[in-house]
């Protein structure tokens, strides 16, 4: 599948559990963040695109855990259940401004897996511990959303763009 494009504004994000003070008054917030899908990376049925938050705000801020997304249609309605988090221990990902941060976004290639598709026109990012999205256009074609095969899967933030 093609790149998807990016416009940088879902399920809600939530980091990892307790949050101290000092985190609290540094996190980013979604209107302080631009959200981009990054090339595909395929591999072994698989389908591996870095979802990425930027900094684009004027200050210094936090990320924390894993981001909320999901795959809607034109209309806005979800297709398929959240994506699942997939291990990994969550860190503080301090961001200047410019800065990013990555979580990679997988699913089983759905033209190997038999799994039952849709084709979103979006894909909806939360940053964590944010109630509010940023929106990217998806043009990478479809996604598994029932059957065998059909999980989609979330990593933790890192820092960058992409492994």
């Amino acid at each position: 599948p093609a790149a998807p494009a990016t416009t940088g504004t879902a399920a809600a994000g939530r980091g990892s559990g307790g949050t101290d003070t000092a985190a609290r008054s540094t996190r980013c917030h979604t209107s302080e963040l631009r959200a981009t899908v990054g090339r595909n990376d395929p591999g072994a049925g698989q389908e591996n695109f870095p979802v990425v938050l930027t900094n684009s705000s004027g200050r210094t801020c936090t990320v924390h855990g894993f981001p909320g997304a999901a795959f809607v249609d034109s209309s806005g309605r979800q297709l398929g259940p959240d994506p699942r988090r997939n291990g990994g221990s969550a860190t503080t990902v301090t961001l200047r401004p410019g800065q990013s941060a990555w979580a990679g976004l997988t699913f089983s290639n759905p033209e190997v897996s038999g799994a039952k598709t849709a084709a979103p026109a979006s894909l909806i990012v939360t940053p964590p511990d944010e109630r509010d999205h940023l929106t990217v256009r998806w043009t990478a074609g479809p996604v598994p959303v029932g059957g065998n095969s059909s999980s989609v899967f979330l990593t933790v933030l890192s820092p960058g763009t992409a492994p």
